[in-house]
């Protein structure tokens, strides 16, 4: 449901100058991200790619430098999924003294077969989930002391068949990719509400939104499901889907426009929230319960041992 239309219609021609920002986007090497990054070097931020794939990242700032030369890029290599790796990857941040103005929790995986973190958790709540949970706790110190700091964390309109399975959560009992998907989506959604309350409690000058794509033709549903999933996802992308361009109108929206509020979901504003201009939407229900986002952020500070010092808020 939507609650808030924007206008006039948001393009990306419409950012603000973002001179003097440093913006880090993980999964900044395809897809959303690549978009996304590209968009705020081309407006003049420094960008740091957070990415896994040192090769990917490279090809990807190599690219993009042929088609903006005075585009200001960083790689940084960090795996999402290991809790080790996230750590080190903030670790060295906050040593070379970078100040981070925005986050842009991006990267993800899609519907693969069960398999687990290095952590042993699985390995979408891993990556989509946890990973963003401990490299934002580590880096909120960093972003709390830049000029109008956000975070943007990048869910999906398939948190509204999410659910945290508390009692499963490594899908050793039953495994779904597309419920373990959905859940890890959720997830995303229960934190970036919870993240806002708790800033806002504290009286933080970081604002945490969140953004979802719609339905955009981009490599995770093309090549991150198997089988017949996979199939659809190739179909879907040529026939359904709207261009990756647009798709990440929404991230960029909530990391840059002024008037982007804490506690925001921006999303396509067409049916379904499938496609269209970036539109302030609504979560589903019971994404927005203090009660299950306290649960759930109690336990995300257990499993990957970061804490906020963000205390609760009473619901």
């Amino acid at each position: 449901m939507m609650s808030g239309m924007i206008k006039p219609a948001w393009t990306a021609g419409s950012m603000p100058d973002q001179t003097g920002r440093t913006v880090v986007v993980t999964g900044a090497n395809s897809g959303l991200g690549l978009v996304t990054a590209t968009h705020l070097a081309r407006g003049g931020a420094h960008v740091i790619f957070a990415v896994r794939n040192e090769a990917r990242g490279r090809a990807a700032i190599a690219d993009l430098r042929t088609r903006h030369p005075a585009a200001s890029l960083e790689l940084r290599l960090v795996d999402l999924a290991d809790l080790d790796a996230v750590r080190a990857f903030a670790d060295r941040l906050r040593a070379d003294g970078i100040r981070v103005n925005v986050l842009i929790n991006n990267a993800g995986v899609m519907m693969p077969p069960r398999g687990l973190s290095p952590q042993g958790h699985e390995l979408q709540f891993a990556a989509n989930h946890l990973g963003h949970f401990a490299l934002t706790g580590l880096l909120l110190e960093t972003l709390s002391a830049g000029k109008d700091p956000r975070v943007v964390t990048v869910s999906s309109v398939m948190h509204r068949r999410g659910s945290i399975r508390f009692e499963d959560l490594t899908g050793a009992d039953r495994y779904s990719p597309t419920a373990f998907y959905s859940q890890s989506k959720f997830a995303n959604v229960l934190f970036g509400l919870e993240l806002d309350r708790r800033l806002r409690a504290a009286g933080s000058p970081v604002r945490s939104l969140l953004a979802h794509p719609g339905y955009s033709a981009t490599n995770l549903a093309s090549n991150g499901p198997t089988g017949i999933v996979r199939r659809l996802g190739r179909l879907g992308n040529r026939l359904v889907a709207q261009s990756a361009d647009r798709g990440a109108l929404p991230q960029l929206y909530a990391a840059t426009h002024p008037d982007a509020g804490g506690g925001q979901f921006i999303g396509p504003s067409g049916p379904g929230e499938l496609r269209g201009h970036p539109a302030v939407v609504r979560p589903v229900a019971a994404a927005a319960d203090p009660v299950l986002a306290r649960r759930l952020w109690e336990l995300s500070e257990t499993l990957t041992g970061v804490t906020y010092g963000l205390p609760p808020v009473s619901p």
